[in-house]
């Protein structure tokens, strides 16, 4: 995991409620730019220009393995806080809330529409303060269509979370998880491919 600045360091004593800003200013012209330059450049490009979104990408300060397939509609928070490994797919209409390091294995698959959030707020400080959690997505692993994987969640190498579930503890690898709290189901039958 590669060492660098909080991006919730600002957020130290500031409370939300008296409308003080969450994040520095660097952050926040750092996210601005990122969208404009997305909006303009990736949004509305074919789905076929993988390479070139992860260019993109990679220009925000985002770690993007070869082979890696982004589409134009995913919604990113903050690039730089992104690992995704070789041949991984993230689908239509994903949103990436990367508030926290969001790491996506080696040929996982985040399925449209799929929500990965690595931040939250502490419901026991008066202040609400942001709080940060990384979401890890393991090999292999499947997010299935609008699923949600919250703050400080490893989904296991393998494993699948079903349409529209919902995990807020981490999945066992190899199992298929399903609902609202996920609930493993069964064991993924799947010859596990050599490496």
């Amino acid at each position: 995991m590669r060492a660098g600045p909080d991006p919730l360091q600002a957020c130290e004593g500031r409370n939300i409620f008296t409308g003080g800003a969450s994040f520095t200013l660097a952050n926040r012209l750092e996210r601005i730019m990122f969208a404009a330059v997305w909006l303009l450049l990736a949004r509305w490009t074919p789905p076929p220009l993988h390479t070139w979104r992860a260019g993109l990408l990679r220009v925000f300060g985002a770690r993007i393995g070869a082979g890696a397939r982004i589409y134009g509609s995913a919604a990113i928070w903050l690039p730089r806080n992104l690992d995704i490994a070789e041949e991984a797919v993230i689908g239509p209409r994903v949103r990436l809330y990367a508030m926290g390091r969001i790491a996506v294995g080696r040929r996982a698959v985040i399925s449209q529409g799929a929500h990965l959030c690595g931040g939250t707020h502490d419901t026991s400080d008066p202040s609400f303060k942001l709080v940060t959690r990384p979401v890890e997505v393991g090999e292999r692993a499947w997010i299935c269509a609008e699923a949600f994987v919250g703050p400080g969640v490893r989904v296991g190498e393998g494993a699948v979370l079903g349409a529209r579930g919902v995990a807020m503890r981490s999945l066992a690898p190899w199992m298929i998880h399903a609902g609202n709290p996920a609930r493993e189901v069964r064991a993924r039958d799947m010859a596990r491919p050599p490496r």
